[in-house]
């Protein structure tokens, strides 16, 4: 089995839960952190620096962690050297994280007009000096980032930005082969994962994109020859893919097939882990009410490919207490199998013709006048 070194950190098997924004809080990290046996390594969502830096309540109740989450891994937003800088060194030195990521892959407008994001590495000289001045006041924390191909097909970074973090100290390098016009549409090109690995095989690249089961990860790593994969969309009402991870990398399956020891949770086993996950974001909320709620965005992807009916499914998606849940998913004919073809697609699916960026951003992939801490967003997550 491969071997994923990230700083001082083993990574067995070489498996990266995806920072999504809204998503990878800490219930979230626990249900996948326990199907997989601890195995793996489970990233934040997005903490902006600002915020951290200015001890923001959400964001500081963000970067939560577990005590049985080891190592601990934020990843955090900025378009500020400085303020990425101070973030990095509050990291550090008040001991709030093992591992700090990067984000240079998000493509929504609100982070892309910042000129964040995956807009960000088209200004080589500014990713440098974030790059710099984290790496510089993390200490002895690892730093790696995680990107996309670039801006659109006409604006292509990821080669130039691979070089650069080489360049300045980075210690992995995540690349979700679509553009930030993409958004998440088409398919995922993962030649220019193998070609990023070409380019900088001094150190790891991880794989990103089109990730929906345990065999994906597993061709993504032949064809490309990255060193690990990070998976996003593709754990979405599916916790237990973690599990599938840990099968297929460590052959536990019988008779060494590691497919025959993939989780296919019947509707029961699905109910009892959405009830779960439920409880578990009332609890770290601090509001039974306030957990369902959230949770309500998961019972899409958890129902997939199930017959429960579009009504009984609206009706899952407005609950608002424990004992509402329980009892519409009782309801449900819970003997049904794990359905075929329920491992596709989930989540966003849409591309965007166009990315939001500042006025002149394309200009000139050098200059970054303009580009201040008046660009930082001051609030973390989705």
């Amino acid at each position: 089995m491969t071997l994923l070194q990230i700083g001082p950190h083993a990574v067995q098997p070489p498996v990266v839960l995806a920072p999504m924004a809204g998503i990878t809080n800490a219930p979230f990290r626990t249900l996948c952190r326990e199907f997989s046996g601890g195995k793996g390594l489970f990233v934040s969502e997005m903490i902006t620096t600002r915020a951290l830096v200015e001890r923001n309540e959400k964001t500081m109740q963000l970067i939560h962690f577990d005590e049985t989450e080891k190592p601990r891994s934020i990843q955090l937003y900025g378009v500020d050297p400085d303020t990425v800088g101070k973030a990095a060194r509050m990291i550090a030195e008040e001991d709030l994280a093992d591992h700090i990521d990067l984000n240079f892959g998000c493509p929504v407008p609100k982070v892309t007009r910042k000129g964040g994001g995956s807009a960000l590495p088209y200004k080589r000289n500014l990713l440098r000096s974030i790059l710099r001045e984290a790496v510089a006041n993390a200490g002895s924390l690892p730093v790696t980032m995680k990107m996309r191909k670039g801006i659109d097909d006409d604006h292509i970074t990821f080669l130039d930005a691979g070089r650069i973090a080489a360049e300045e100290g980075i210690t992995a390098i995540a690349l979700h082969g679509r553009t930030a016009a993409q958004h998440y549409g088409g398919t995922a090109d993962w030649d220019a994962i193998a070609r990023l690995k070409e380019h900088v095989p001094e150190i790891p690249v991880l794989g990103n994109g089109d990730i929906w089961s345990a065999d994906d990860a597993k061709r993504m790593m032949r064809e490309t020859g990255c060193d690990g994969v990070v998976v996003g969309r593709g754990c979405l009402g599916r916790p237990w893919l973690f599990g599938d991870l840990v099968a297929a990398f460590e052959g536990t399956g019988t008779g060494g097939d590691p497919s025959e020891g993939y989780a296919r949770p019947t509707l029961k086993e699905v109910a009892a882990v959405m009830l779960r996950h439920a409880t578990l974001l009332g609890e770290w909320i601090g509001d039974e009410a306030r957990g369902v709620i959230d949770f309500r965005k998961h019972v899409a992807w958890y129902t997939k490919g199930f017959s429960i009916g579009s009504e009984m499914r609206r009706s899952l998606a407005v609950t608002s207490s424990l004992d509402e849940l329980d009892a519409l998913l009782s309801e449900l004919d819970l003997d049904q199998p794990w359905p075929t073809g329920a491992d596709g697609p989930r989540g966003r699916t849409s591309g965007r013709n166009r990315v939001v960026l500042p006025d002149g951003w394309l200009d000139d992939p050098y200059d970054c006048a303009g580009v201040d801490a008046d660009a930082e967003l001051d609030t973390s997550g989705g």
